[in-house]
């Protein structure tokens, strides 16, 4: 309750308190509150198509549901043509049409039947017709439809006055969205199986209920069917095949339909989806959240991996620092250690000195000038052999009398000539265990000839060839004569002693050999020997054979062989006048050294590759 406006010339004043307020408990009672409660009750909405089978009243009142009498509309009805009409405007209800309930159905046909039955027209001017042809069979036709539960849904999901229309996603349905929508998923809402539909909402609403909104229309799940508009009737069939027949044809036709309407539902939720200002600004806000976290993580990288370069630092300074420190030490104890060795060597040559001096003031315990000589010889024997410690202790003792110095001195030159000779016979001991001890009884009797071959094997099987003892052992006996049979070991030997103990026995084989080789020649003619003067300072051919005979005894260069290697490879056995073309490309060598050289280089390879044959045969057996 509302004072009004005090003026200038009212006073104010108290009368007396105002009253406690008064609770008041009110009970919601009527028929709305009682179809709430109902709905509430069942979980239905006002959309549910189950609510067509309940005796609970509409929203809508019997008198506002009732529509004015259209006895035209009526009268323009084909009762051949009940499938099109409008059943709900038939019946008077065409504003409730799928609200309309039970109870106002029977009464809107009831009211129609006492108005339009033909028996109730006989005395009105009205025309009429017989049977099935009088338009009151649409009144009929329409309560049969409406009056069965199964039958109604089937005609509500084709409702005519339904409107199936889809928004564009353009930019109009952009910028007024929830205007253009919300009817939209309203209205559609009715064709839900679940009972609770969510609401598309506004802009304040959370991104959870957004998410639900849309994950419920894309998943929609409508009892929206069409049977209602079946080309024939199964029942018209006039046998078993038939009917079945028209019933497939029925069902093809319904899911065609069906799947029409899902398109349509999925494009509703697509075009919204695309239009929501909401997902719009979620999207940008989880791109910023991802940028965030984007940025974070690569912070927190670039600090870890300042604080793992940091720790890097301190560890390389730490050891930079520990490694100075050891080297500081390093040279400390290497300067202390060139002290005392210069100490020591200074005090050794103090000493070395002393007993020079010593033994020059006794004239070396001798009158004999050379006895005196040998003796000088035997002090620096002394001087050579003793270390320090025994040289102050032998100089300590020389300080006495001549005569106990004297006996001093010649024990000592007596005992260091027995060390000396002792470490001689010691030394030849070990040489000659060395020498004798490594090879087998078969080692004492190597041939020149075999000898000759361990050297030319372990030239041409060189370190890091397979088995390579083996097959340098299966070469020797391949081409020896000896008739004595070596294996890997007693090779092995005779090349260590060879190479390492006495390296002099391999030069004096080399020299054998050659000299063997020299004396297995054809000897020359005594005419040629005669001449060899004469055709010297001539030039004649014996000059020519004998320069020839020293060049083949002149052995292969590397850059020579490389030369030959390489003219072979670019002069193939096709080319005219090969070998003169390949001499040519061995300026230092003749066309008949080249092919001598080619020959003897054919023979290694297969000497070497059945020697290594026959030793993998050997040991695989």
């Amino acid at each position: 309750m509302l004072l009004p406006e005090a003026t200038d010339e009212d006073t104010t004043s108290a009368l007396r308190q105002i009253s406690a307020p008064v609770c008041v408990k009110v009970e919601p009672v009527g028929r709305w509150f009682q179809a709430y409660v109902s709905r509430r009750h069942h979980r239905r909405t006002l959309s549910h198509t189950d609510d067509y089978s309940s005796s609970g009243s509409s929203d809508i009142s019997d008198d506002e549901a009732l529509e004015d009498e259209d006895e035209a509309f009526l009268l323009s009805l084909d009762p051949k043509e009940w499938k099109d009409q409008d059943h709900y405007k038939v019946l008077g209800i065409g504003k409730l049409r799928y609200r309309a309930t039970d109870e106002q159905i029977k009464k809107a046909h009831k009211k129609k039947v006492l108005k339009h039955h033909p028996d109730k027209r006989k005395g009105s001017m009205e025309p009429r017709k017989d049977g099935d042809d009088d338009y009151f069979s649409c009144i009929t036709k329409a309560y049969e439809i409406l009056g069965n539960p199964q039958k109604r849904k089937s005609y509500d999901s084709v409702d005519p006055e339904f409107d199936d229309f889809v928004p564009f996603a353009n930019q109009e349905s952009k910028d007024n969205f929830y205007k253009v929508f919300t009817p939209v998923f309203n209205r559609n809402a009715r064709w839900s199986n679940k009972k609770r539909v969510p609401k598309l909402g506004d802009k304040d609403a959370s991104r959870d209920d957004v998410m639900d909104f849309y994950d419920f229309w894309y998943e929609f799940d409508s009892w929206r069917e069409y049977s209602y508009q079946d080309e024939e009737e199964k029942e018209k069939g006039q046998d078993r095949d038939e009917r079945k027949w028209i019933d497939k044809q029925n069902k093809i036709a319904r899911q065609k339909k069906k799947k029409e309407e899902m398109a349509r539902i999925r494009q509703l939720v697509d075009n919204a989806y695309a239009c929501d200002p909401r997902i719009k600004q979620f999207k940008e806000n989880e791109k910023r959240r991802r940028e965030e976290e984007k940025k974070a993580k690569q912070e927190a990288a670039r600090l870890a991996a300042e604080e793992k370069e940091r720790e890097r630092q301190a560890v390389l300074e730490a050891e930079r620092l520990a490694k100075e420190k050891e080297e500081e030490e390093a040279k400390a104890k290497a300067l202390a250690a060139k002290k005392e060795k210069e100490a020591h060597k200074k005090a050794l040559k103090k000493e070395r000195k002393l007993l020079r001096e010593t033994c020059k003031k006794y004239s070396y315990f001798t009158n004999d000038d050379a006895e005196a000589v040998r003796q000088m010889q035997e002090v620096e024997k002394i001087c050579e052999k003793l270390d320090l410690m025994s040289l102050q202790k032998f100089n300590a003792e020389l300080q006495g009398p001549e005569e106990e110095a004297k006996k001093a001195y010649l024990f000592k030159v007596e005992d260091v000539n027995r060390q000396i000779e002792q470490e001689k016979q010691e030394m030849l001991q070990t040489k000659k265990g060395s020498s004798s001890g490594g090879g087998s009884q078969s080692s004492k009797q190597w041939s020149d000839e075999d000898l000759q071959l361990l050297i030319k094997a372990v030239n041409l099987f060189p370190a890091g060839t397979v088995s390579r003892w083996e097959v340098t052992a299966n070469f020797i006996n391949q081409h020896s004569t000896s008739g004595v049979r070596r294996n890997a070991k007693d090779v092995i030997n005779k090349a260590k002693n060879l190479q390492k103990l006495d390296p002099s026995l391999k030069d004096d084989a080399n020299k054998k050999a050659f000299d063997k080789f020299e004396q297995s020649k054809t000897k020359k003619d005594t005419s040629a020997d005669v001449a060899v003067p004469s055709q010297r300072f001539n030039g004649g051919a014996g000059a020519a054979s004998a320069s020839e005979t020293q060049a083949e005894q002149k052995p292969w260069t590397g850059e020579e062989q490389k030369a030959l290697e390489q003219g072979i490879k670019t002069f193939g056995a096709n080319t005219p006048d090969r070998w003169d073309r390949i001499a040519e490309a061995v300026p230092t060598r003749t066309k008949k050294e080249c092919m001598k050289r080619y020959k003897d280089l054919v023979e290694m390879v297969k000497a070497k590759k059945a020697a290594q044959a026959h030793a993998a045969k050997t040991k695989k057996s």
